[in-house]
């Protein structure tokens, strides 16, 4: 199905060891690239990596996770007894000199270097799967404003498909006056450099033929065609692999031909035609950088 690179989502949870508030945003990118702040460790982030990367095949992922640990089990608490007990036989002697109790608070001696240290314990299973879980619930929402973005981008894509399909059949219908047009041109470049001599028929008949093969554009109106019935099939895929690599390709390939279409115009009608072709090609090219 037709999926949008862009989307967004943010949900806090909660359980009795552990809260935490997951943010997702994915963006346009060529390939799927990751960026993760707050992850707890290397392997509880390598597992939420690889279950975002079985539902988003392509574009930049950027999760935030911030947690909180309320249950005091969570944490471990060492103090450098050592260290402690020279702190305080110097705050003893330095009293003792100044003859005045000098009194520490808390909060002081967790300032001093290396006196104290408070470190969070590793998740342990219970945890880490309660917040595999949160992010999967998370990434849904992302997913979902990635697909409905996808629907309405496929359905701008038709517009603009349909719209050069429409232009390419009405250069097919131009296309066969192009001969006419060829003779007529060339008849007068003739009188012009003659003057009132009489013509050689059978050379102008020779040179509007080979002109006329010159400038034929029916195999770019088929190979456009057949980029536009590709083209149509993959945006209506209900499922399958992500379509936006093929469709950026396609665009190339339609934007290629409709240059060369042009190129070989003798027709204003048809050089128009071209030039409303290559602008609606041009807007399918943007619409499918932003497709999965």
């Amino acid at each position: 199905m037709i999926q949008s690179m862009t989307g967004f989502a943010e949900r806090s949870y909660a359980s009795r060891t552990l809260r935490a508030k997951v943010s997702i945003k994915s963006l346009n990118h060529r390939f799927f690239d990751w960026i993760c702040k707050g992850a707890p460790d290397g392997e509880v982030e390598g597992r939420l990596r690889t279950l975002c990367q079985q539902r988003i095949s392509r574009g930049r992922v950027e999760v935030s996770l911030d947690l909180d640990f309320p249950d005091a089990g969570s944490w471990d608490l060492r103090i450098n007894e050592g260290l402690l007990e020279k702190v305080l036989a110097s705050m003893r002697r330095v009293s003792g000199k100044v003859g005045q109790d000098l009194v520490f608070s808390a909060d002081s001696l967790f300032r001093i270097p290396q006196l104290v240290e408070l470190r969070r314990k590793d998740l342990g299973p219970a945890e880490a799967g309660f917040l595999e879980r949160a992010f999967l619930r998370t990434l849904d929402d992302v997913i979902r404003t990635r697909k409905a973005e996808g629907v309405k981008t496929a359905a701008q894509i038709r517009v603009h498909v349909r719209n050069v399909g429409r232009a390419v059949g009405r250069v097919e219908k131009l296309m066969k006056r192009q001969p006419r047009l060829v003779k007529q041109r060339l008849s007068q470049k003739v009188k012009e450099l003659n003057g009132a001599a009489p013509q050689n028929r059978e050379r102008l008949t020779e040179e509007v033929a080979y002109l006329t093969q010159r400038y034929d554009v029916a195999e770019e109106i088929q190979r456009l065609k057949s980029h536009l019935g590709t083209a149509l099939k993959l945006v209506a895929a209900p499922k399958g692999e992500p379509a936006g690599k093929m469709l950026d390709f396609l665009a190339q390939e339609l934007t290629r031909e409709a240059n060369t279409l042009n190129s070989k115009s003798q027709d204003i009608g048809i050089t128009k035609e071209g030039l409303l072709i290559k602008g609606e090609i041009e807007s399918i090219r943007q619409q499918v950088q932003n497709l999965e």
